[in-house]
C-alpha cells in the first residue's frame, strides 16, 4: 500500500533503549509517526491497541521490510496503559532497560528521540519527562486544564521535580514502570501518564525534564483525537483522589526524603 513504503538502514541498533508506540485508530498518521521515529531510533517498537482502522495490517506490511520495526496487534481495545505494559514485558524480556513512549498520532516530535535517549543514558535510574512546548495548534481549555493536574501531581509528589505529568513523549526504566504496575490494575487508560510519574517518584526515581514541541494537528491534517473531556476528566479526577490518599499515607516517607536530599544537596 502506498502509505506504507518500506524502511531501510537507519541508526544503529541499541540494546538497551528503545522507541515503544502504543497505537489506537490513529489513521495513516501512524505510518509517518514510524518513519519518523526510524529515521531516529532503532529499534521502534508498535502496539496497536485493539484498532479498527486498518493500520493494523499496514503496520505489519511496514515491519515486514524493516527488521527493526516490531508490531504487536492486540485484538481488542484495552486502554494506552495497557498497551505500553504490553510492550514494556515484551521488552524486558528482550532484555531492554529503557522505553521511550510516544502517541502514534503525529503529536510528539520524533527528532528529539535522540536527545532524551542520550539524557537516559547518562542518568539510567532517572525517567526524562518531556515538557511541551505549546504552538498556536493547542486549544486552550487543554492547555489551561493541563494545569490543574500538574498542580496535584507536584503536591503528590511534594514538589520532587515533575515538570508535566501528562505529556506522553517520556522515557521510563523499564524494571520501574513494571513494578508500579503489577502492584496494582489503575493506569491502564488515559490515566496512564499522569500516574506512571506520580508513583515512579514515590519510589524514588527521579525526574529529568526537556522542553519538546507538541503539536495538535487539524482534521484535514490528519489529526485524529480520542480525548473526552467529561470522560477522561473524571478519570483524573478518581486517579488524583487515589493518588491523594496514597499520598496522604506516605507523607512522612516523602517528607523525610526530601530532608535527606536537602541535607546531601
Amino acid at each position: 500500500m502506498s502509505d506504507c513504503t518500506l524502511l531501510y538502514g537507519g541508526p544503529t541498533p541499541s540494546a538497551s533503549h528503545l522507541v515503544l508506540i502504543p497505537s489506537y485508530n490513529p489513521g495513516a498518521k501512524v505510518y509517518e509517526t514510524v518513519r519518523a521515529a526510524r529515521a531516529q531510533w532503532a529499534p521502534v517498537w508498535v502496539v496497536v491497541d485493539g484498532s479498527t482502522d486498518g493500520t493494523a495490517q499496514g503496520l505489519r506490511e511496514l515491519a515486514a521490510g524493516d527488521p527493526q520495526l516490531r508490531v504487536f496487534v492486540l485484538p481488542t481495545n484495552h486502554g494506552k496503559g495497557a498497551a505500553v505494559l504490553h510492550g514494556l514485558e515484551a521488552a524486558a524480556a528482550a532484555g531492554f532497560s529503557h522505553a521511550l513512549t510516544m502517541d502514534s498520532d503525529g503529536q510528539h516530535p520524533a527528532e528529539r528521540i535522540p536527545e532524551f535517549m542520550a539524557a537516559s543514558q547518562r542518568q539510567p535510574p532517572a525517567m526524562v519527562l518531556g515538557v511541551p512546548v505549546f504552538d498556536a495548534s493547542a486549544p486552550n481549555l487543554r492547555v489551561q486544564g493541563r494545569k490543574i493536574s500538574n498542580g496535584w501531581a507536584n503536591l503528590e509528589t511534594l514538589w520532587a521535580g515533575i515538570g508535566d505529568s501528562l505529556y506522553g513523549f517520556r522515557i521510563y526504566p523499564i524494571a520501574e514502570l513494571r513494578a508500579v504496575m503489577r502492584r496494582q490494575h489503575w493506569m491502564r487508560r488515559f490515566d496512564f501518564d499522569p500516574e506512571a510519574v506520580v508513583r515512579l517518584s514515590w519510589r524514588g526515581v527521579p525526574a529529568i525534564n526537556l522542553p519538546a514541541p507538541v503539536r495538535y494537528l487539524r482534521a484535514d491534517e490528519g489529526g485524529v483525537s480520542h480525548f473526552n473531556y467529561l470522560r477522561d476528566n473524571l478519570l483524573l479526577t478518581w486517579m488524583h483522589t487515589r493518588l491523594f490518599l496514597g499520598f496522604v499515607m506516605r507523607l512522612p516517607l516523602l517528607v523525610a526524603r526530601r530532608m535527606r536530599h536537602r541535607v546531601s544537596g
